[in-house]
């Protein structure tokens, strides 16, 4: 069976960098390549790709990463090749809205995120139904202020335990220490309404519809040590009529939540996303 690799590269822009990439994969794998992508940031001088291939020759991380890092080293790339073959393992985080959750768990049945869901975690005891319904693993860990460090440690041990390679965070109402996420660098995905930094706290929703908002939205990103400041890697917005109310409010705003972070998934999965600056290239 032939074996597919997922090649990502971001470096200093020069001439002549597709024709070496390609000359490699063609002369060392005689590669079919089934997708190629690139951009340019003319701002920073930088360029990305991203090469989706596949060869009958044996590739494995170790052979390619021996033979490819002559030509990453004189051409300054920095790169990472990915095998789609074997499905990444997800832990999904949540709390006491389910919107997220349900649509992430009915999206994987029926085989848009191609993952392994190993378990969902919560500090509220409604998720376990719908994670019961779906057969994935459920760990209830409740967060007080005197426990949430004790809790966060039980956090670490258990995504470690079950190699976890992505955390999503499905409306999961907690803060992520420092150290949680620089265990988990650009492996951890949070979802949001896009109010901020217009309409802060517990209640959003209320406070945009108590000011007339015209437009709504919502934002998946990367987790950073800086509170929803990472790197942004999908938003959508829509229009509120007239005629809206609070609750209509709500559930278009659920909607573009769920929406964006399922496409920040997938194209996580699909190893589509470069992160740079701050911010993020999205390939096709």
């Amino acid at each position: 069976m032939p074996t597919t690799a997922v090649l990502l590269i971001d470096c200093p822009d020069r001439k002549g960098l597709v024709a070496a990439i390609a000359n490699f994969l063609v002369d060392n794998y005689d590669a079919n390549v089934l997708n190629a992508d690139q951009h340019q940031d003319a701002a920073l001088g930088l360029f990305f790709m991203r090469v989706e291939f596949e060869t009958e020759l044996p590739c494995d991380d170790a052979q390619f990463r021996a033979l490819f890092a002559p030509l990453a080293t004189s051409m300054n790339l920095n790169w990472k090749i990915t095998f789609p073959a074997r499905p990444q393992k997800v832990a999904i985080f949540v709390s006491h809205y389910l919107h997220c959750l349900a649509d992430l768990l009915h999206r994987h049945q029926t085989g848009e995120l191609p993952c392994e869901l190993a378990l969902i975690v919560s500090n509220h005891e409604s998720a376990r139904p719908l994670a019961e319904f779906y057969g994935v693993p459920f760990h209830f860990t409740p967060v007080t202020p005197a426990t949430r460090q004790a809790v966060e440690v039980q956090h670490l041990e258990l995504l470690a335990a079950n190699n976890i390679d992505l955390i999503v965070l499905a409306r999961y109402m907690q803060i992520l220490s420092p150290r949680f996420v620089e265990a988990h660098p650009l492996r951890i995905i949070n979802v949001h309404h896009s109010f901020l930094p217009a309409f802060t706290g517990a209640k959003p929703y209320h406070a945009a519809f108590a000011r007339g908002v015209k437009l709504i939205g919502a934002t998946s990103h990367y987790v950073t040590e800086e509170l929803d400041e990472g790197p942004i890697i999908e938003q959508d917005v829509t229009r509120v009529a007239q005629s809206d109310q609070l609750p209509d409010l709500i559930q278009k705003g659920r909607d573009l939540e769920r929406l964006v972070l399922s496409r920040g998934v997938r194209w996580h999965l699909a190893h589509r996303i470069l992160s740079y600056a701050n911010k993020t290239v999205i390939f096709s």
